[in-house]
């Protein structure tokens, strides 16, 4: 079997503030093989983000602090390595893709000049002259149109989308062995969203990169992913392929995310949201997090008391966080045979 290129385990990442110590992240672990897709989807707090960020450095610190954990990349621990040792992997084995491509580019620089940086910085005999082909190349991959002309443009000379295809183009310069993509189409709208997944499928195909997307929106999740880790409160609560969790979540917090969807069908079908409100990280309720806002629970003992361990449902690759998750199959099995959604 392939060994995975990243390998977290136990991951724990607290901040401490003035209100106290905010477990922003707790227990996680993952494995992302290469080249494939792995979408790590929750409400925004659940701990998306911290989980990956603090792995590179990206975390500021103080107040934000790893207490526990490892995290294997290509058989060195993030984790233990040193600042520069840090800095040196950035944007060459592993690339980000930020939120906002508007804070992440510098103002003064040209889109050009700031990717031929990032090509130069880890590819030291690389003169400036071949760099700026280099970026040409990129920014036409990532479908930037005339990149000849472009390659010299300041960032607000850009649109949003195409600040992102730049970004994108940034991230791929070095051919990373993992991209990270965190929630790189949220302040986009639909159509610049639907081309940008088709960037980012590009970039993908051309870098054979293994990927982590980061976002809450599930339709790019089932449009780019292979498989899916979801989190709540900090911790991950249920794990598994695509088509597996799409079709047959085994924990209360998924199926509520699909039902918060909107259908195709059934137009006249009232949108199911979660009730109530993600718990303070300061304070997180005793047992699983989520029973407080579960459907399942019903204030059984086990649900405010005990914290539930993943588990395999199903299938060995299928894991939830769930004291009650063969109730949901049930459940579904139940609604099919009504002819009705689960």
């Amino acid at each position: 079997m392939t060994e995975p290129l990243l390998s977290i385990r136990d991951l724990t990442v607290e901040f401490g503030t003035e209100d106290g110590v905010v477990r922003a992240v707790t227990g996680v672990g993952y494995d992302v093989f290469p080249g494939e897709t792995v979408g790590v989807v929750g409400e925004s707090g659940s701990g998306k983000s911290v989980s990956v960020m603090s792995l590179l450095g990206l975390i500021p610190s103080p107040p934000g602090r790893i207490v526990a954990g490892e995290a294997t990349f290509n058989g060195r621990d993030l984790i233990k390595m040193k600042k520069k040792e840090l800095r040196e992997l950035r944007g060459g084995d592993v690339a980000m893709v930020f939120q906002d491509p508007m804070t992440s580019l510098n103002p003064v620089l040209t889109i050009g000049d700031q990717i031929a940086e990032a090509i130069r910085v880890h590819n030291p005999d690389v003169k400036q002259d071949d760099a700026i082909k280099r970026v040409v190349g990129l920014l036409a991959l990532v479908g930037v149109p005339n990149p000849e002309t472009r390659v010299a443009q300041y960032p607000h000379e850009f649109s949003g989308g195409m600040r992102q295809r730049a970004m994108i183009a940034m991230a791929i310069a070095n051919e990373p062995k993992l991209l990270i993509a965190d929630e790189p189409t949220t302040a986009l709208d639909v159509t610049i969203q639907a081309q940008i997944i088709e960037v980012l499928k590009a970039a993908q195909h051309e870098t054979h990169a293994a990927t982590i997307l980061i976002t809450h929106d599930l339709g790019l999740v089932a449009e780019l992913c292979d498989r899916v880790v979801v989190m709540y409160a900090g911790r991950v609560i249920e794990t598994g392929d695509v088509y597996t969790i799409f079709a047959n979540p085994r924990h209360p917090y998924t199926v509520g995310l699909m039902d918060s969807l909107p259908k195709l069908v059934g137009a006249d079908e009232m949108l199911r949201p979660i009730s109530g409100q993600p718990p303070s990280l300061i304070h997180v309720p005793p047992g699983c997090a989520f029973h407080p806002r579960c459907f399942l629970s019903g204030g059984r003992t086990p649900c405010r008391t005990e914290v539930p361990p993943l588990r395999p449902v199903g299938d060995a690759e299928h894991l939830s966080a769930c004291h009650y998750a063969e109730e949901l199959q049930e459940r579904q099995a139940d609604s099919v045979a009504a002819g009705s959604p689960a």
